[in-house]
């Protein structure tokens, strides 16, 4: 008997104290049954190009430290993106950073239709769900996406030198104080919006779910290379405590009743 496929996204203390949503968009390498893994290597699926090697981990420690519910997708990026847009073109990959992906060859429009509504929609119903029972608790809440980024593609090899970046569009109500809070540790290189921007709209979920509504959000990028092991995913999750509370504090979204590691 085969195991169950894993679901389109898990939830992590859902009844956390925090005025917080945390959301992982990319933290599965998960490829549903009998889709042969898109026809690749187990190897191309732990590369980035499947996931955001760190972050999964990293969402989890800082759901725990801040007391705050998380959203994880539970789907491998290049089954579909749940950061894109759904009409984008890279929604669902053809090729992937140099890698021709051949399970999404041809795709037809029922097949993109099906992933949409089996994959995508649910993680983002989920993500709806958890935020709606924290504004149901609270008059202001903050939506924090963790994503995590190659330090160098194989299609544009120069060096990423940056450990993290923020991105943020056009609501810098997180994103300026978080960009303090971090350039403050002192031993960082911080990115406002790289290696990724917020302002090119070719990503969803803080648009979507933070943006359009006019809620307070920002998302992270970690370089990856700088989450290779357990040490450094725990001290990534100390520090971003530490700067995520500092930036709570300066937007006024106190974290009363969640306390400090």
């Amino acid at each position: 008997m085969t195991a169950p496929d894993p679901a389109s996204f898990r939830v992590l203390n859902p009844d956390g104290a925090a005025p917080v949503v945390l959301i992982c968009d990319h933290a599965s390498r998960a490829v549903p049954g009998g889709m042969d893994n898109l026809g690749l290597p187990e190897a191309e699926l732990q590369r980035h190009i499947g996931w955001d090697p760190g972050t999964a981990a990293i969402t989890e420690r800082l759901s725990a430290l801040l007391d705050a519910p998380a959203v994880l997708a539970g789907w491998s990026r290049l089954l579909i993106d749940c950061n894109r847009q759904p009409d984008d073109a890279a929604l669902i990959c053809a090729t992937s950073d140099g890698t021709p992906v051949p399970g999404n060859q041809a795709i037809d429009a029922a097949e993109r239709q099906r992933r949409l509504d089996h994959y995508f929609w649910p993680y983002h119903q989920a993500v709806d769900a958890v935020q709606a029972a924290v504004q149901a608790r609270h008059p202001v809440t903050a939506l924090l996406s963790v994503h995590s980024f190659t330090p160098s593609l194989r299609v544009r090899p120069s060096v990423r030198p940056w450990h993290i970046g923020v991105v943020w569009d056009r609501d810098d109500r997180l994103a300026a104080p978080l960009l303090r809070a971090l350039r403050d540790e002192g031993d960082l290189v911080v990115g406002d919006n790289e290696p990724y921007s917020g302002r090119t709209e070719s990503g969803f979920s803080i648009l979507h779910h933070g943006q359009d509504r006019s809620l307070h959000h920002v998302m992270i990028e970690i370089r990856q290379d700088t989450v290779g092991s357990d040490a450094e995913i725990a001290a990534w999750a100390e520090r971003l405590d530490r700067c995520f509370r500092r930036m709570l504090d300066t937007a006024g979204i106190g974290l009363r009743g969640a306390c400090a590691a």
